[in-house]
């Protein structure tokens, strides 16, 4: 069993025609997903890199049995397009877009609250089920199939821990890329969560980085939870400079509690193994896992 995607994911790309769409969603078709279509309006009944373009997500559904989305909408328009996904009845939406104004990612999150679906991102690399499903921008060739689940804010460190995790002889059951932004659809708690009750995932590797609540809250449950299957942490930002925001948007220290210290404490308190460089984290996986 894997998480949010596999080889059965009927996937479409929002914004298909676009460079950004085009590029990525070649990519994965080469990687072999189940790219069912793409959608941009105005030029539905056209074929893009062999599959065909409809122009609303509705038609995707109805015609393609569409149930995952990966938006490569500009950020003016992305929003809208997550909404719109959500109403058509998707039920995973990755969004790759970065920049999406706040104030319209508040809206959308009360949107598709309390709707049947999941959103990963925005600002985030995607999801991979490794030999099933590169719904992202990832390199799919460093991710093997294994038995370890991913869960990070950063696409760069989420890499650097699948390859290491591959050169311990091990591999990922799937990884997920929650994204940076100050709000994305799925926490790390939420993330984590789906690998606790997944019966395939036996370790999960857990990267955060300073600024906000995600990682302690993620740390919290997870001691509430009683599970035995290990986590590995790692936080980055720790050299960061005080009250300046870091590459991503959310990663800016409001608290005592928000800084790279305060939450590898926390996580240590709870159970995890915290690690203190992105170095160390195949390692440890290997020792943890016995």
């Amino acid at each position: 069993m894997s998480v949010l995607v596999d080889k059965n994911s009927k996937i479409i790309v929002q914004g298909f025609t676009g460079s950004e769409g085009t590029f990525h969603a070649g990519q994965m078709i080469e990687y072999g997903t189940n790219v069912v279509g793409g959608v941009t309006p105005g030029k539905g009944g056209q074929e893009h890199l062999g599959k065909p373009v409809f122009n609303t997500v509705e038609e995707a559904v109805e015609k393609a049995g569409a149930d995952t989305t990966i938006i490569f909408v500009p950020p003016a328009f992305a929003a809208d397009a997550i909404m719109e996904a959500a109403t058509a009845g998707i039920k995973v939406i990755i969004t790759i877009t970065e920049g999406i104004p706040v104030a319209d990612m508040v809206k959308t999150y009360q949107y598709i609250k309390n709707r049947d679906c999941v959103l990963i991102g925005p600002n985030c690399p995607g999801v991979i089920t490794p030999g099933e499903a590169k719904v992202g921008i990832m390199p799919g060739f460093v991710f093997k199939k294994g038995k370890v689940g991913l869960v990070s804010k950063s696409g760069t460190l989420t890499y650097e821990a699948a390859d290491q995790v591959v050169r311990q002889g091990m591999g990922i059951t799937t990884a997920i890329g929650i994204g940076g932004d100050p709000i994305i659809g799925t926490t790390t708690r939420e993330a984590v969560e789906m690998f606790i009750n997944d019966p395939e995932t036996e370790c999960i590797v857990m990267i955060g980085e300073i600024g906000g609540q995600l990682e302690a809250e993620a740390a919290r449950w997870y001691k509430q939870s009683g599970s035995k299957k290990p986590i590995v942490g790692f936080i980055a930002g720790e050299t960061a400079p005080a009250g300046r925001t870091m590459g991503h948007a959310g990663a800016i220290v409001g608290g005592t509690d928000d800084t790279a210290q305060a939450k590898k404490s926390i996580m240590k308190e709870c159970g995890i193994h915290v690690v203190d460089s992105p170095a160390e984290i195949g390692k440890k996986v290997r020792e943890v896992m016995g």
